[in-house]
C-alpha cells in the first residue's frame, strides 16, 4: 500500500483486508480496525462487529458481545448466544471467554471497547431469587431500532427469568 493510502486509511479509521482474510464484509461493513493474533490469522474490527480469526472466520456482532477485556497483550471476549425469544425479549447466555493475543494491537481494543459500550442504550440488572437478571437495550448494527436482552445470573430460576422478559417487552416500545 503506498504512503498516501496508509496514511488516508490511518486518518479515516479504515484499512484493508488481511491478506488471505475468508470472511465476506456486508456492502455497508466498513472496517475499522485491524491486528495481528499471535499464532496467525487477524482479528477485523468493522461497523457492524468483530472478525474473529480461524478456519471459518466468523463475525459477531457489537450486541452480541457481553464483555470486553483487554489486559496483557490479550483481548478476552465473551461472547452471547441467543438462547430463545420471550415476546420479543431475546434471552442470552455467555459463552467461554475467548482469549486472543494482539501482536500489534493497534485501535483494536479501544474500538471493541467504544462499540460494546456504544451499543448498550439502556441496561438495569434486577435482584431475583437466586441471583438475578440483566435487562439490555441495545442497538443491533445495520437495524433500526432496537432489541430487548436478558441474561440471567448463575443460580438464577430460568422459568422466572423468561416470565419476567416476556412481561417486560410487552411494556416496552422497541
Amino acid at each position: 500500500m503506498g504512503l498516501l493510502k496508509r496514511v488516508a486509511a490511518k486518518l479515516t479509521g479504515s484499512d484493508e483486508l488481511p491478506a488471505g482474510f475468508g470472511g465476506r464484509l456486508e456492502a455497508q461493513e466498513r472496517v475499522l480496525a485491524i491486528a495481528a493474533v499471535a499464532g496467525g490469522g487477524h482479528v477485523v474490527a468493522t461497523s457492524y462487529g468483530v472478525w474473529l480469526p480461524g478456519d471459518a472466520p466468523r463475525r459477531v456482532g457489537w450486541h452480541l458481545i457481553s464483555k470486553a477485556v483487554w489486559r496483557d497483550g490479550a483481548i478476552v471476549l465473551v461472547e452471547a448466544s441467543e438462547a430463545g425469544d420471550m415476546g420479543g425479549a431475546v434471552l442470552l447466555v455467555d459463552l467461554p471467554p475467548r482469549r486472543l493475543r494482539l501482536a500489534e494491537p493497534g485501535r483494536v481494543p479501544q474500538i471493541v471497547q467504544e462499540r460494546v459500550t456504544g451499543s448498550i442504550r439502556f441496561r438495569h440488572h434486577r435482584d431475583l431469587p437466586g441471583g438475578g437478571a440483566w435487562f439490555l437495550q441495545r442497538k443491533v448494527p445495520g437495524q433500526d431500532g432496537t432489541v430487548l436482552q436478558v441474561r440471567a445470573d448463575p443460580g438464577t430460576d430460568p422459568a422466572l427469568v423468561r416470565r419476567l422478559a416476556a412481561d417486560v417487552a410487552r411494556q416496552l416500545p422497541l
